[in-house]
């Protein structure tokens, strides 16, 4: 398993019992549920969860769920005996929170309840949370969470804890590494920048050194994005597939910007004409902005 930064976060949450719940914000396929169903079931010994993208797509159990009773009674249907449980041995786990809005707000009124404990994750938050009326914010502690950063490759490729300390007291004194130490460091930041940070594409590395089949699974995910793209609304989807599919090809000129003439056919556009565009591509964590002065 992948040692990921956000696994202690989540577990000292849990086990220190807070009642606040915590919200798990970030893109899709960087390993939110993996690493929070982890967590959950070694700390508690009844475990329930809920897709609420699966469940939208499906049978819409949840659509109408506005109030604890409603929630709860639904949430039976699936729990069955587990429903018998406290939130001292009992958690529900709400995966993909944004696909039903209105649950962030329920969030409040399951906290003051305390019946389970409740941990939840999803992606668009930002997005999702300005488009909700009532936002329980004394009520989640939302962290966010990101693709493997290059530390946490090199966990995955052996590294301890150690080693990583040493190099970066070498980097901060300014002291040199030997060549052989130099040229591995590199090769690795290089294998970095090719497999990315996505968990799927890193397990995939480690098992079988395959490029091309950690192309396959970014080609897949990339696709997997643009379907999120385009399931946006009628007003913007057409601008944010543009933007995004743009992306790659800005990362090979010279000043690596949008120029935001170029998005639209014809016009003279500015940055506040593509103020929620660029929101969904940053909010949904598939880009980070960065905000750079000239």
């Amino acid at each position: 398993m992948l040692r990921r930064k956000i696994r202690p976060v989540i577990y000292n949450h849990l086990a220190s019992r807070d009642t606040k719940i915590m919200v798990i914000d970030g893109a899709r396929q960087i390993g939110k549920s993996f690493i929070i169903r982890d967590v959950a079931q070694e700390l508690f010994p009844n475990y329930i969860e809920i897709d609420f993208v699966e469940d939208k797509a499906g049978d819409k159990l949840f659509e109408n769920a506005t109030t604890t009773e409603e929630f709860y009674f639904r949430l039976s249907t699936i729990a069955g005996d587990k429903m018998k449980g406290n939130k001292e041995d009992t958690i529900v786990f709400l995966d993909e929170i944004q696909a039903y809005p209105h649950l962030l707000t329920l969030l409040r009124f399951l906290r003051k309840e305390g019946r389970f404990t409740y941990i939840a994750s999803g992606s668009l938050l930002g997005v999702t949370l300005r488009n909700t009326p009532s936002v329980p914010a004394g009520d989640i502690l939302i962290n966010h969470m990101f693709p493997l950063d290059f530390e946490e490759f090199l966990w995955a490729n052996g590294f301890s804890d150690a080693a990583i300390g040493t190099l970066e007291k070498r980097f901060f004194a300014r002291e040199s590494l030997d060549d052989a130490m130099h040229a591995k460091m590199l090769d690795l930041f290089k294998k970095y920048l090719l497999v990315g940070g996505l968990p799927d594409a890193v397990n995939e590395f480690l098992n079988s050194r395959n490029m091309v089949a950690v192309r396959a699974i970014h080609d897949s995910i990339h696709a997997l994005y643009g379907v999120d793209a385009a399931q946006y609304d009628e007003d913007h989807k057409l601008q944010i597939t543009r933007i995004y599919n743009m992306v790659p090809s800005l990362m090979a000129n010279k000043k690596k910007r949008i120029v935001y003439t170029d998005i639209a056919e014809k016009g003279d556009k500015r940055s506040n004409d593509y103020r929620d565009e660029f929101d969904y591509i940053i909010g949904a964590g598939i880009c980070l902005d960065v905000k750079a002065i000239s």
